[in-house]
This record gives structure tokens, sequence and C-alpha cells, in this order.
């Protein structure tokens, strides 16, 4: 028998992690404007490459065995009556509602409209351009724009291709000055101009950009990875502007519920935990959300259990893939530092097959 109905908007990284944990207990219906699961984390190097534009899509048809998955986009939440509606028309009653509608990353490592045709498209779209442009210039040198500047320069080995980054070093967010030099020594052997302390900002003219230092740069191909916005200007707009703090993300307590409200909770990406903003942090804080849902949906009774409270990741391993057969692995290690790992590490544990085995068997399909 299962208790509840439990209704996860946003069908990432976490609300995927939570539906699967809690399909056996709860009634559990799954909305997301996607009709295929979005696996980013493959988005770059399908941007970029053709043999690997399909490779993000995995369906959701076998994710639940006895919920479901509802394609449809949520615009309104009715807390009285505990409702949402979708723009399909359709209304979804809940006992407790799950926010989990992640951040809003730039191209190509974005879903772009609600079928997979049309994300195929803009894929295809963005590999053409790569294909086609003589000056390729990537904004940004955390992990994502140094993961796609390799793999940019791979497969257009005879382009010019810059890399700007604001800060002093590459993934200096890292807190290892050592991973940055190897990603930077990576780069420029293979013939990556990269350009520190240079933050770039579209120019006057179409196909320029200035850096702070009034620099003009001309390139006929930009891509910018400087940070996420969190999916969350439904809720302002359905009326819960209150539920967001000044950046947009949704405030949560040590339980990850949303403030004042014992059955909403918001998991990964959109909530303002304190959290890295990185994958692992998202299935951590579903793990502990399916917990304290179940203590809340069965809280009678005299042996009740107690919700656990989320302690924010503040260190975690990093991997940063230079192409499929090479990168960097930033490993913290007791006493507050960094162990650097090189390529065979980093291909084994992410770079050959950029994770997408391991989602494919979390959405109940082959690894292959």
């Amino acid at each position: 028998m299962r208790d509840g109905d439990v209704v996860v908007i946003g069908g990432g990284y976490a609300g995927v992690r939570l539906a699967k944990r809690l399909d056996a207990t709860a009634r559990v219906t799954l909305v997301d404007r996607k009709e295929v699961f979005f696996h980013r984390i493959a988005s770059l190097r399908a941007g970029v490459h053709p043999e690997w534009t399909a490779t993000p899509f995995i369906p959701y048809d076998r994710l639940l065995t006895h919920g479901r998955v509802a394609v449809g986009k949520a615009v309104r939440i009715d807390t009285t009556e505990r409702q949402v509606a979708l723009a399909t028309g359709e209304r979804l009653s809940y006992d407790v509602l799950v926010i989990a509608t992640g951040a809003d990353y730039p191209e190509p490592a974005r879903f772009t409209g609600t079928t997979t045709e049309e994300a195929v498209k803009s894929f295809a779209e963005h590999q053409q351009k790569v294909a086609t442009a003589e000056h390729i210039l990537v904004v940004g040198g955390g992990p994502s724009g140094v993961e796609l500047s390799a793999e940019v320069r791979l497969a257009r080995p005879d382009a010019r291709v810059t890399l700007a980054h604001s800060g002093a070093e590459l993934l200096n967010t890292t807190g290892s000055a050592r991973a940055g030099r190897k990603a930077r020594a990576w780069l420029e052997s293979h013939g990556v101009e990269v350009r520190l302390d240079s933050f770039m900002a579209p120019g006057n003219d179409f196909g320029t950009y200035r850096d702070a230092r009034g620099e003009i740069l001309t390139a006929d191909l930009s891509l910018w990875a400087t940070g996420t916005t969190p999916n969350t200007l439904w809720l302002r707009l359905a009326g819960h502007g209150a539920w967001l703090n000044g950046s947009g993300h949704v405030k949560v307590d040590r339980t990850l519920r949303v403030e004042g409200r014992p059955d909403v909770f918001a998991v990964g990406d959109v909530n303002d935990a304190g959290d890295l903003k990185v994958t692992p942090a998202a299935l951590a804080q579903a793990d502990l959300a399916a917990h304290n849902i179940r203590v809340y949906l069965n809280s009678g009774g005299r042996h009740r259990r107690q919700p656990r409270s989320y302690r924010p990741i503040h260190r975690t391993p990093l991997i940063v893939p230079f192409g499929p057969s090479d990168g960097v692995t930033v490993l913290p290690v007791p006493g507050g530092e960094t162990a650097v790992l090189g390529s065979r590490t980093t291909t084994l544990a992410k770079a050959k097959t950029l994770m997408t085995p391991y989602m494919r068997r979390q959405l109940g399909y082959t690894a292959a």
C-alpha cells in the first residue's frame, strides 16, 4: 500500500532520483515540460559532435513502476486546496509537493523546446556553427568552459579557439591551482589561446567582444559558460515570490522544506541550501528529502521517525574532461587539501562515457 500523493515538479537529476526513491511507498506524479530526461552532463559534447546528438535524451517511460510522468508545465500552485495546475488544464492533488525545476544553463547545455525533435534540431544547429566557424570564443574558465573548449578544439583542430576567463586562473572555484595549471597546459598545448583576467562582454558591432581593458576581440561564434539561473520565474508569476530569495532560489530550511510550508520541499539547483551546484549535491538532497517525505506522510503512530537535517556539500570530487580520453580530477582529502588526478582516473570516471550508462540505468534502461 502506498500512502500519500507526492507531486514532483521537475524531471532533472534531483527530481528523477526523488521520484524513484518514493515510487514504492507513495503515489508519485513526476511533472516535466520535456518528454524525455535530459542528461545535461553529456550536452556539451553533444552540442559539438554529431555522433553524440541523441545521447543526452533518455525516455522517462521506465523510471516509475507505480507512479506516472505527466508532460506539461506547472503554472499554478493552490496551497489551500493542495493542487498543482498544469498548462494542459490538468490539476494534480498533492499531500506533498516537491519543487525540483533546477537551473537554466547557456546553450548548448540547454534543452531547447519541449520535444526531442526540437532539442535535436538545436544541437544540430550548434554542431553546424562549430563546424563552419573560423574563430570560436568560449567565455568562462570554470569546469564547463574548460570542458567545452576541449571538445571544440578536438572537433575543430583547424579553427582558432580562444578561452576567455575573468579570473586569474582556470578552475579557480575548485580550490586547486594545480588543476587550473593542468587545464591551461592541456589547452595551450592543443593550440587554444587562453586569456585570463579577461572579463568579456558583447561589443558594439556584431561578432565583436570587449574585455574589461577595452580590448576588442572578433569571433564568428561565441559559447558562454558563465553560470546558471534558477528556474523559478514560474513561481514568481504564480504568486509565490515570497518563497524566493534575492537570487531567485527557493528558500528552504535544514530539512529541505520551503520555509513556512511543511508539505512543500525543494531540492537540487533550485534551492538555497548553500551547496555547490553539482550533480552529487542534487542527488544527496533528493535522498534526504525522500526520507523526510516518508516521515511526514507517516507521522502518526508511537514509533514515528524523525526528519533529518541536510548538511550542505562544500567539497566534492570534481571531474573535468578534456575530451573522451583526458582530463583532470580534483579530489578533496582530509585537512582541507586536494589531490589532483590525471587522465586515467578522469577517463574511467567520466570522460569516456560522460556517465551516460549510469543515468540510463537510473531510468530503467540498459547501459548501452
